[in-house]
């Protein structure tokens, strides 16, 4: 079964959580500490395969979990990290959480991690110091990132053939490429996108027959604009018009009105206009509606007759220009994009101090972090991140905004008494 939508939900792994643990040796009585670190949580990894072809085994896998990191043992021992959860999706996926984009998996082999596991907390023996040889703190794994995400499979081939519905599309598709796709003499006979490879002297790309469109597809009516995306991976669009309609100009203009109001205008990408069943129509007629189209499409208009094999050496070898041309500016853009830019947005968070009614709000990246991994039970721990409080400043800052004993100081999810 084909599926190009589908919703799932994604937890990475939790951290280990570290140690508090002595030495205990025959002749030493007062052992130092040595808490080992928790495992790292596992990832989830996304992983673009291009032996799939379709997200349909994701409507029954809705929920797919890395696993936890390993708790920290005694003499310094770390936990063993989380395993990884690598899900394999078809070359073309886009993950989405909510109307943020995450991953464009566009090329085979690409991956990328969508969920990073929680980092794994210290154990005691990180928290020496000349005041306190006995530390009883250790910190806690912090959690694994969790999210409801959106993915969409937009196929990636080098060329789309859009029409309206029995505009002959299927039919070119199964006599240029090695594709089988179903043939009839009525509208809708696809009803999912077909891929085929063709071979044309010496050179080979790749087809996508989009289901038929029809007026008002773009704002989702008849098989509507689930289809439309697929078009947005092409480098290449062939227009197809079957010259046994009656009103050629007005389908022209009608799959042209459904590409430029989809949320992408899709009209700039470069295009054929092909005339299909050329033997189905008497000659004169066929010269007077191509002269027609040339006209409202200000173009060349090809004429050929997929079933007869006639016009298609010349529109193969047009197609093929054109698609070198735009594997030449992906290939470019692509080495572009490797390029690295320092942007002063990726770089660390500093924290600030905000008084609420209630109290205060601790934020900063760092500091919620600490907070995240402290061991909320245990007086230790607390203390160590009062530590680290008076450290960086946050004491400070907290006194300059008038703070009393008793006073709310909220940290991420967490709320302590001052």
């Amino acid at each position: 079964m084909f599926a190009d939508k589908v919703e799932i939900e994604i937890q990475a792994g939790k951290g280990g959580d570290g140690r508090v643990n002595f030495r205990h040796e025959k002749y030493r009585a007062m052992g130092g500490p040595d808490g080992g670190d928790g495992g790292r949580g596992g990832n989830v990894v996304f992983e673009a395969d291009h032996n799939l072809n379709t997200l349909a085994e994701y409507r029954r896998k809705r929920k797919l979990a890395a696993g936890d990191g390993q708790p920290g043992g005694s003499n310094r021992k770390h936990g063993k990290a989380g395993e990884d959860v690598i899900i394999k999706v078809p070359q073309g996926t886009t993950i989405w959480d909510g109307d943020q984009l995450l991953g464009d998996l566009a090329q085979e082999g690409m991956s990328q991690i969508i969920a990073h596991g929680g980092r794994g907390g210290f154990g005691n023996a990180h928290f020496t110091a000349s005041a306190r040889q006995a530390p009883r703190a250790a910190e806690l794994g912090e959690p694994g990132e969790h999210r409801q995400l959106t993915l969409e499979l937009k196929l990636v081939a080098d060329v789309g053939l859009v029409g309206l519905p029995n505009a002959g599309k299927s039919t070119l598709l199964s006599v240029i490429s090695n594709a089988k796709p179903e043939i009839a003499d009525y509208p809708f006979t696809t009803l999912i996108p077909n891929l085929g490879v063709v071979d044309f002297r010496n050179y080979s790309f790749l087809v996508a027959d989009i289901p038929g469109l029809i007026e008002g597809a773009s704002q989702g009516k008849g098989l509507g604009d689930e289809f439309l995306r697929h078009i947005e991976r092409t480098a290449v669009i062939l227009h197809l018009i079957d010259a046994t309609s009656e009103d050629v100009i007005s389908d022209y203009k009608t799959i042209m009105g459904e590409l430029s109001q989809y949320k992408i205008d899709l009209t700039g990408k470069p295009q054929l206009v092909i005339l299909t069943k050329a033997d189905a129509v008497d000659k004169k007629e066929l010269e007077s509606k191509q002269k027609a189209i040339k006209k409202a499409a200000g173009q060349a208009v090809y004429t050929i007759s997929a079933p007869a094999h006639t016009g298609l050496s010349e529109l193969l070898a047009e197609t093929v220009k054109l698609v070198k041309i735009a594997r030449e500016q992906q290939a470019e853009a692509r080495v572009e994009a490797a390029i690295p830019v320092i942007d002063e947005a990726t770089q660390p968070d500093l924290w600030q101090v905000i008084s609420e009614g209630e109290g205060y709000r601790i934020e900063g990246q760092k500091i919620e972090s600490f907070a995240t991994r402290t061991d909320w039970s245990n007086d230790a721990s607390v203390e160590r991140l009062r530590d680290i409080l008076r450290k960086v400043g946050v004491t400070r800052e907290l006194d300059r905004q008038g703070i009393n004993p008793g006073d709310i100081v909220h940290i991420g999810h967490h709320k302590f008494t001052w």
